[in-house]
């Protein structure tokens, strides 16, 4: 027995499970340069509308970067509360605004404009009061306490919203154009694809600046190498932690409208858009705010990849 372990150490230790790892990535980009050379026009277009979906989870991973890098805790709930403030901007637009795709151009941005201007401060507040409730008072318990806080919150946000809007999806009309807007060749990129760069680009640009220029963002990044040694320079932890979970609902109420123009909502979606996210915010290095960006991007591109590439076109 102990001769086995010795062995298995030695082959723990040595560079054949690395050796292995390369080989299996070697693979996939043989597989992947096949593809391309079989049909340049379909892998690009397969790309495109993975990108469009890892920066979708790359607005997710970033509140679970922001959190996890200042408390080192797993917020299971952040993924439920996107998906409640996805929820309640849908109730906004069909309910409050009325819109629908008839309406004129300027009153469709006003009416978003004004989906976000209700959608983020709601939900920044519901995040800080989630972090005032369920994580302060066990600031000082074992890692494990928070964790299973963590779980019970993610259960109780989502029950949440099931009780307020049911098992059905929610979905607004298409307000930004499926049409073509760009085309490179044989290679087309849609509005709506754009409109999801568009909004993500700002956001990472603006929450970086806020991060590393910003007095808050400074204090945020001291509480997160040394709570101990900020508390003695004079920083409010407390204060601290909660403008971050405060930052972090801001984002999920940001990504709730942007996954909604996008795609159907409910209740359960949070769930498995916030694992992928927490992977790629995991895989970024966590506490990167580019790096979880960067890796939304490479998962939303394998999951597209592994989807649409190996489907059969009609005729084949």
């Amino acid at each position: 027995m102990a001769t086995a372990t010795a062995a298995l150490q030695r082959v723990r230790g040595s560079s054949l499970i690395d050796a292995i790892g390369l080989l299996l990535l070697g693979l996939v980009l043989i597989w992947l340069v096949i593809k391309f050379i079989e049909d340049p026009t379909r892998f690009l277009t397969i790309g495109i509308i993975g990108a469009r979906n890892g920066a979708i989870y790359g607005l997710v991973a970033l509140g679970y970067t922001l959190v996890y890098g200042i408390l080192q805790l797993i917020n299971f709930a952040h993924g439920d509360v996107f998906a409640l403030s996805g929820l309640v901007a849908s109730t906004m637009i069909l309910s409050v605004f009325k819109l629908d795709t008839d309406a004129g151009v300027l009153l469709i941005i006003v009416g978003l404009l004004g989906t976000l201007a209700v959608t983020v401060p709601g939900t920044a507040l519901f995040n800080g009061v989630i972090e005032r409730i369920a994580y302060k008072p066990l600031r000082s318990a074992p890692r494990l306490a928070a964790l299973i806080t963590a779980v019970g919150m993610s259960f109780i946000v989502q029950n949440i919203s099931l009780a307020v809007y049911g098992v059905d999806y929610e979905a607004v009309p298409n307000f930004i154009p499926r049409t073509d807007a760009v085309t490179i060749g044989s290679v087309a990129i849609q509005w709506n694809t754009i409109a999801v760069f568009a909004i993500v680009i700002p956001v990472l640009l603006v929450l970086t600046w806020f991060v590393r220029s910003t007095r808050q963002g400074k204090a945020m990044r001291a509480v997160a190498q040394d709570t101990e040694a900020s508390a003695m320079l004079g920083i409010d932890v407390n204060r601290t932690i909660s403008v971050t979970f405060f930052l972090a609902g801001s984002l999920a109420a940001v990504a709730g409208l942007v996954y909604l123009l996008q795609f159907n909502i409910r209740y359960d979606t949070g769930f498995e858009l916030g694992l992928i996210a927490f992977t790629a915010a995991v895989l970024g290095g966590i506490g990167n705010l580019a790096g979880a960006v960067l890796g939304a991007l490479l998962i939303g591109l394998i999951e597209s990849f592994n989807e649409g590439l190996d489907v059969a076109r009609p005729g084949q």
